[in-house]
């Protein structure tokens, strides 16, 4: 198994490709738009959050979803309209709630895996994406969400992760231009930011280097595993034309349910939508007035990070509305509100907003590894921590195609083996 067909341009994608070719594998990735990231990993929140590996397994979040049905500008908002998949991805996630504390505790340590891939790749090929150490800040209104938060430090510590507890001073020594009142908050020092967007494609110019074939603006249209290798089926202007290849990544966001389903498997992929507004920063009082560190407001739901000097990036909310990508002015509203309200000194005269679909496991665990063809690999599902966790599970699925090849992994693994034992075994 030489030639690999990697599906998929966004930032799972990128790893993965990336990845195989430092193994030396022949790469070919196919993207459907004529660049890399143009979709959820154009405008995310932008944090690299080990910090924010708590999954929403919980029976709180169960019950903030209800209550929050029938609110438009609600943190978590689910369209009530029935439909199979929906039904079928939530009565996976309730299944998934006695997890809650185990599938916290393995993504924090896969987090911290990827970050020194993920830092490495970036200092080796030279990719400047607005890098920010500055660490992230979690803040409570309330004490009830501070106690909560310290029920998940101790999962975070248990999968290594160190973070602190501060005082409504110290928040203020942290983010001294944060308006209002909280209870306290929670500091991690070693968590970090930076663009995306500018991240991905400076890696996907890199893995091109490398010799990876990056075909943007190819619409895949069917996969097919076979005996002999995999088939790649393309929509072309002159008609569809096939590709083949000895082994096929999924790592298609949203799209990976229906490939998935083409190859004989289940990866049942929900596409929760997150919305995302970039505020330019355009005179001096605003930048003095953004914060450099990067924010979550637990109640809210909204994180953010300060990209480069005039730029300022808060995102949030999740949407269970299907497939759809459209940016609603009454989701869009409550970022801009909250910037008015936490930042008052920030203009949002000048605001770009942005919706992406996050592709999201029932039980908030990427699908990594083997499909059941021995021809078929999966690198997707990775919801609300893509880029946290993306270059730690494309060194993990290179290092199973690689042993599916019949050689030795030339690059160690740095994951904990439960987490690819307990991904793999979903996907059979």
């Amino acid at each position: 198994m030489k030639s690999i067909a990697v599906i998929g341009g966004g930032i799972t994608g990128v790893t993965t490709a990336y990845a195989l070719a430092r193994r030396g594998l022949a790469v070919t990735l196919f993207e459907r738009h004529r660049y890399a990231a143009m979709e959820t990993s154009y405008a995310n929140g932008g944090q690299l959050s080990a910090s924010n590996a708590e999954v929403w397994n919980h029976a709180s979040t169960v019950w903030k979803g209800l209550k929050w049905m029938l609110k438009a500008d609600a943190p978590l908002l689910v369209n009530p309209r029935p439909g199979w998949h929906k039904l079928s991805w939530f009565a996976e996630f309730i299944a998934s709630i006695p997890h809650y504390r185990r599938n916290t505790i393995e993504t924090a340590r896969l987090a911290l895996a990827a970050r020194d891939h993920l830092y490495a790749w970036a200092a080796d090929e030279g990719i400047d994406f607005d890098h920010r150490r500055e660490g992230i800040l979690h803040i409570y209104r309330d004490k009830a969400g501070f106690d909560h938060a310290k029920q998940v430090s101790v999962l975070l510590a248990a999968g290594g992760l160190a973070r602190r507890a501060v005082t409504p001073e110290e928040i203020r020594a942290i983010a001294p231009t944060l308006a209002g009142r909280y209870f306290g908050g929670w500091y991690t020092e070693s968590d970090t930011t930076g663009d995306i967007h500018k991240f991905t494609n400076g890696l996907a110019e890199a893995a091109q280097r490398r010799g990876v074939r990056c075909l943007y603006g190819q619409d895949v249209r069917r996969l097919q595993a076979r005996d002999d290798g995999v088939r790649v089926t393309l929509d072309g202007v002159g008609g569809e034309h096939e590709l083949h290849f000895d082994g096929v990544v999924v790592c298609a966001g949203v799209a990976s349910r229906a490939f998935a389903a083409q190859l004989g498997d289940r990866v049942n992929v929900y596409p929760v939508k997150g919305y995302s507004i970039t505020v330019n920063l355009a005179d001096e009082m605003s930048r003095a007035a953004a914060p450099t560190v990067s924010l979550l407001d637990d109640e809210t739901k909204i994180v953010t990070s300060r990209l480069g000097a005039d730029r300022f990036r808060v995102a949030g909310t999740a949407e269970f509305n299907g497939e759809n990508r459209d940016i609603r002015a009454d989701r869009i509203r409550p970022l801009v509100d909250w910037v008015a309200r936490c930042f008052p000194g920030v203009s949002t005269r000048s605001v770009v907003p942005w919706a992406g679909l996050r592709p999201m496991m029932p039980d908030m665990m990427p699908r990594v590894g083997r499909g059941r063809h021995p021809r078929v690999f999966y690198n997707t599902g990775h919801g609300h921590l893509g880029w946290t966790l993306s270059a730690a599970t494309a060194e993990l699925v290179g290092g199973v195609v690689e042993q599916a090849a019949g050689r030795p992994a030339a690059v160690p693994v740095a994951a904990p083996q439960p987490f690819i034992t307990a991904t793999e075994r979903t996907l059979t």
